[in-house]
């Protein structure tokens, strides 16, 4: 089988209009990708993973001056961000094609493994793929994180902020980008999406996200599949402070962890 190219890598780093992000502010900063852990920026930490991934082609969106000239200063292309994430992958993917990996510039944790093992895990037949990690393998990495879950009949399930636009046909997905993104904390809003017998499954209790996911990209002409994370501090990005400090104290751990190896 010839392995498949390895994609470009978005980071999404735009700024949502409205009240300041609580990192940036608790940080004296205009955004949280601009926030340093171990001595370097957070943008920084998500370049290196995706470098290490062995991915050679990298974009920034943003559209504070601060964040672009950094994602200038670590080699990746720059794009103004629109209005809202599903706009900016819609940027993205026009600038990069397929296949093209998306990522959050608030990825902190992400390592070269996690994405190496995503392109891996995702099934040969997919347009799309959408990493997700299931609860328990959260609360054994991290015992005590609060996450927001989506409550499925296999299992309860959090985002990783990893998404791969594996063929052409996956710009379909986009546009539905933005009713997900709309409904993402309330799960029966997506099965309604699906259909009266989707929605009584899911009331029912026997909707498994896999099986909505497929349902969702059928209904838009393509084939959509879950991954499931192998390691739940994937799901681990950096929304408040709190976040922060569970980040940088992870991150020491790994620096303490390399050097005593």
């Amino acid at each position: 089988m010839t392995p498949s190219p390895l994609p470009a890598a978005l980071i999404l780093a735009g700024s949502r209009p409205g009240a300041p992000d609580p990192v940036a502010a608790a940080e004296g900063l205009s955004h949280k990708a601009l926030v340093e852990l171990e001595g370097r920026p957070m943008l920084a930490h998500v370049v290196q993973a995706l470098r290490d991934a062995g991915i050679a082609r990298l974009a920034v969106v943003a559209n504070d001056p601060a964040v672009i000239a950094l994602a200038e200063l670590l080699g990746c292309e720059t794009i103004p961000a629109a209005a809202g994430p599903s706009a900016s992958v819609a940027a993205g993917f026009a600038r990069l094609g397929a296949p093209m990996l998306v990522t959050t510039s608030d990825h902190a944790l992400l390592r070269g493994e996690w994405v190496r093992d995503f392109l891996l895990d995702t099934p040969e037949e997919a347009d799309v793929s959408v990493l997700l990690a299931r609860r328990q393998a959260i609360e054994a990495a991290m015992p005590g994180s609060r996450r927001t879950y989506l409550r499925f009949a296999d299992g309860h399930w959090s985002g990783c902020n990893l998404f791969l636009l594996k063929t052409a046909r996956a710009e379909a997905a986009i546009e539905t980008w933005k009713l997900v993104e709309a409904d993402r904390k309330r799960p029966w809003r997506i099965a309604a999406r699906l259909g009266l017998g989707m929605l009584a499954s899911y009331v029912l209790g026997r909707l498994t996200l896999a099986a909505a996911l497929a349902r969702l990209g059928t209904r838009i002409g393509l084939k959509a599949r879950l991954v499931a994370a192998r390691d739940g501090l994937a799901a681990v990005d950096v929304d408040k402070p709190s976040d922060l400090l569970d980040a940088r104290a992870i991150l020491a751990q790994r620096r303490e962890a390399a050097a005593g190896s």
